[in-house]
């Protein structure tokens, strides 16, 4: 059954004749060879490729982590490669939730400080810390494991966790690097869920990952080989003309 595209809303990302360059001893590695790409508000993107395809340097340079060698990269309509170091440190705190594949959590701090974290590096008060990250966990299905330690949850939880604390600061988008790759695959469908129910509710999500049945939850797939974007097609144009 399709899914439902929700309205495009604004321009988010615009890359524009991108490239990235690596020196790898005496040898230049080009990750990326020119690539363009534009990301709506309200879109649900995964990005794919095989090993050694860009998409993980795709992901860095999306996600504020990276710069470009060549080529220009607006976020919210800002150029990115003229940034400071501290504005881009926040947009990296504000505007991105990062999800990634082996959780990133403070093993000594429960969920809910875990949750909150992103908010004391952009100095809200803790009053209003709380409140924020108990809906963020709510609203992932962990009201009830707030005070649990990432040893006392499941692989599911502990990504249900990252989740939430990639959307406390409301970002304009979630991006997230093989979320359910350590994951079984029930507890796989649900984290897929939650980015489902997410996506519905208004946000912006970007998938990076390698796996086709993870790829069908988004809304468009942008394909990349040797560095250039091989396909961008809707969920649509991309699976079901193959039904």
């Amino acid at each position: 059954m399709e899914r439902a595209i929700r309205p495009k809303g604004k321009l988010v990302i615009q890359i524009e004749g991108v490239t990235k360059e690596y020196k790898m001893g005496d040898e230049i590695v080009k990750a990326l060879r020119g690539v363009s790409l534009s990301i709506y508000r309200n879109e649900y993107v995964a990005i794919m490729g095989p090993s050694g395809s860009g998409k993980s340097t795709m992901m860095n340079l999306l996600g504020c982590l990276d710069t470009p060698t060549a080529g220009k990269y607006e976020f919210n309509g800002k150029n990115v490669a003229a940034m400071e170091d501290d504005e881009l440190a926040a947009i990296r705190n504000k505007e991105i939730g990062f999800v990634f594949q082996t959780f990133n959590l403070l093993p000594r701090s429960d969920a809910l400080a875990n949750v909150e974290l992103p908010l004391v590096y952009a100095g809200v008060s803790g009053e209003e810390r709380r409140n924020r990250a108990l809906a963020a966990l709510e609203s992932v299905g962990l009201g009830s494991r707030v005070h649990h330690k990432p040893n006392e949850l499941s692989g599911g939880q502990r990504q249900r966790v990252a989740i939430a604390r990639a959307l406390v600061n409301n970002p304009s988008i979630i991006l997230a690097d093989e979320p359910t790759g350590n994951l079984d695959t029930k507890t796989s469908i649900d984290i897929m869920n939650v980015f489902e129910d997410l996506y519905n509710k208004g946000n912006t999500i970007i998938v990076v990952t390698h796996e086709e049945d993870i790829a069908r939850h988004a809304r468009r797939v942008v394909r990349l080989r040797d560095g250039l974007i091989e396909s961008d097609k809707t969920i649509s144009e991309e699976y079901l003309m193959q039904a």
